[in-house]
């Protein structure tokens, strides 16, 4: 078994692994952990009971997050003349056709987001190898092939995050940093859960949302209870300004 530190350790005592907390219990308790000397990301597993082997219970789509990730999202498209152009008035980081694709080529790959124009993909679609195995592949599936360069950037900085099952089933995402208060926190889960469950595929079979969990990038792992949702999550939250 890994050696955990002091922080590691204490954190751990504070938590029920058996227990299946409601929400906002889970929130307040992440809260609680001791911090380390950064600022963590807030980190969501869920895992669906989905058979990813078949076509028909894959699950990916994009949602964007009522309050952000807490961080600045950089952003490349690939694109050309009048798209270039509304890409850089957007915010876009980086911009380019051929050009940003050769940087790729020789290993630059210092954004979060990556966007194309159509006509771009035949030059796109050779940076599969690279730009694949970190998520940042354009897919028209999740509005990163998009004539519309403009809104696709304005959502990525915005904070706009993709989501997929990986082998096992599992949908990992980031839903915000430590700092953010427990409202942001709550608010930004239930928008993840509510979407996950309007895109669960037609044949999915059995129990969709087996088991989830909230972490820090460094903590031990909470149980959420699936069950509990957006209502009761909101009822929670508003608690403490009812108290």
């Amino acid at each position: 078994m890994p050696k955990h530190g002091k922080i590691y350790r204490d954190a751990l005592e504070k938590i029920d692994r058996e227990h299946e907390y409601a929400p906002a219990e889970a929130v307040a308790l992440l809260k609680e952990i001791p911090k380390k000397t950064f600022n963590e990301s807030v980190e969501l597993h869920v895992r669906t009971g989905l058979n990813v082997r078949h076509a028909d219970e894959q699950l990916r789509g994009t949602i964007a997050l009522p309050h952000g990730l807490g961080k600045d999202v950089t952003v490349a498209v690939f694109a050309k003349g009048d798209a270039a152009r509304e890409a850089q008035e957007a915010g876009a980081d980086h911009v380019g056709d051929d050009d940003l694709a050769k940087k790729v080529e020789e290993g630059f790959t210092d954004f979060d987001v990556a966007i194309a124009t159509p006509d771009m993909m035949p030059v796109v679609g050779k940076l599969g190898r690279i730009l694949g195995p970190q998520g940042k592949m354009p897919n028209p599936k999740v509005g990163t092939v998009t004539t519309d360069v403009r809104k696709a950037v304005e959502e990525s900085k915005a904070g706009k995050v993709e989501y997929r099952t990986d082998r096992t089933a599992i949908v990992h995402l980031v839903i915000g940093k430590a700092d953010f208060d427990e409202r942001k926190l709550l608010e930004n889960y239930a928008a993840v859960v509510e979407e996950l469950i309007r895109a669960k595929p037609s044949a999915a079979k059995g129990r969709y949302l087996r088991a989830i969990t909230l972490s820090t990038t460094m903590s031990p792992g909470i149980k959420v209870d699936p069950a509990r949702t957006r209502d009761l999550v909101e009822e929670e939250a508003e608690a403490p300004a009812a108290a």
